[in-house]
């Protein structure tokens, strides 16, 4: 049974209200009157309140790129004591060099069970990534496995943003611009920078994180889609600004150059009282996800589920795409209708939020996942292969199930846990032992 406190975080969370629009300048207080006027920083801010900006891109990019927001808080960021390493647990970062990189498909159980308390910084475990956090380049994929909310704890991460992907129990994001509710079947995302606490709205809460060392994650352009369709910008919800005013002891935990630190503040850092900017949270209901897909024939290629995408210096070429598998009408004529067997350039990881997966029959299953390195031959599995070869093409709704994909344009290393990981599914490669020969000349 979910405690006390599991309630009244469900209470705050069902009460919440949002700005709405990806990528907006939005403007928000908490009390009225506490946003300047006309100005960033004036002489004194309103109400006694601290200006203080958090850019999350150098002030010298163009102006699309650009990423900030003014806080307008109790107290300034600076206000802090000395950081101090903290215990790591099974949170890892890049480089990635614990393992050779591996060619074999790979697929993992959901992660098992905390032995004790966990909040969702304790729960995390690091399954592998690539690039360099340092460098500013490349991922790395998490799972996490809570059964505690963050109490009096904070937690930010100066190497990248946090794509949350909610699979089991829901959660309530306090972040430092307001509030988030991140159910299973939304993502939340939390730019470089920007701290939060987590609270569960359930007694467990499980699931998956993509951190974006790179370029912060954009809706893709749409070529000739035209103007709509994909992710549509006004379904990110953004927050509204709700501060913390509360002394007394709150350790803050920074993740920075693939390190934990931790220090033990004498207030909340969640005291902002007032914003505007465009370095916001999101939170993003997947089951919106505008699908485009063939009425003629063929299975289109998987970027066309790109949720929301993270450039690199070459066009085209993502250093993390995030791709959803959404409820959709498949109608191909003389199609097989699965995804194809394929070979790719991207290292695909996927993962199971709900249901069942289309291309796999079994085997893959709600909070579990699969690596497929670049170039690694994959497809449907014997059991799926024989059934969508023969079956009788009628329009087909395909809502039984809730996947995605963190796509990257670099092969993934594992972490040591990870390869060696008694989650870790051994006989993967079975699933296609069963595929016979049927050409006869």
């Amino acid at each position: 049974m979910a405690g006390t406190g599991n309630e009244q975080a469900r209470k705050t969370a069902e009460g919440l209200a949002y700005h709405t629009g990806f990528g907006n300048e939005h403007s928000s207080e908490a009390v009225p009157g506490a946003l300047p006027l006309g100005r960033n920083s004036p002489q004194r801010a309103p109400l006694g309140l601290y200006a203080e900006q958090l850019s999350g891109s150098a002030f010298t990019e163009p102006r699309d790129h650009n990423h900030r927001s003014w806080l307008y808080r109790i107290r300034p960021s600076a206000a802090h004591p000395p950081y101090v390493r903290a215990e790591q647990h099974a949170v890892r970062s890049a480089p990635f060099t614990d393992c050779a990189p591996d060619p074999n498909r790979l697929r993992w159980n959901p992660l098992p069970e905390p032995t004790g308390p966990a909040d969702f910084l304790d729960g995390l475990w690091t399954l592998g990534g690539n690039g360099d956090a340092t460098q500013r380049t490349g991922m790395a994929v998490h799972l996490y496995y809570a059964n505690t909310s963050m109490d009096r704890r904070v937690f930010g991460n100066a190497d990248g943003e946090l794509l949350i992907v909610p699979e089991q129990g829901g959660l309530l994001l306090r972040t430092e611009l307001g509030l988030l509710h991140a159910a299973p079947g939304e993502v939340a995302l939390i730019p470089r920078g920007v701290r939060f606490r987590v609270e569960l709205l359930d007694a467990t809460a499980r699931g998956y994180v993509c951190e974006n060392y790179g370029r912060p994650f954009q809706l893709p352009d749409l070529g000739p889609i035209g103007a709509n369709g994909l992710a549509n910008a006004r379904d990110f919800r953004a927050p509204i600004a709700a501060y913390e005013d509360v002394e007394g002891p709150v350790e803050v935990v920074n993740k920075f150059c693939g390190n934990l630190w931790t220090a033990t503040y004498d207030h909340s850092p969640l005291d902002v009282v007032a914003w505007h900017g465009n370095h916001v949270p999101y939170v993003y209901d997947l089951r919106r996800f505008n699908v485009i897909g063939s009425i003629s024939y063929d299975h289109p290629d998987p970027s066309i589920f790109t949720v929301l995408t993270s450039p690199s210096d070459t066009p085209g070429l993502a250093g993390v795409d995030f791709v959803v598998f959404a409820p959709r009408w498949l109608v191909g004529e003389d199609t097989f209708r699965p995804p194809y067997f394929h070979r790719n350039v991207m290292t695909e990881y996927m993962g199971l939020i709900e249901g069942a997966y289309d291309a796999k029959a079994e085997g893959f299953v709600p909070g579990g996942g699969s690596l497929h390195n670049m170039m690694s031959a994959h497809g449907p599995d014997q059991e799926t292969f024989e059934k969508a070869s023969a079956a009788e093409l009628a329009p087909q709704k395909i809502d039984d199930g809730l996947a995605f994909m963190f796509e990257t344009r670099w092969p993934l290393t594992l972490t040591e846990q990870a390869r060696d990981a008694g989650h870790l599914q051994r006989g993967y490669d079975d699933v296609w032992q069963g595929l016979q020969r049927h050409f006869r000349p």
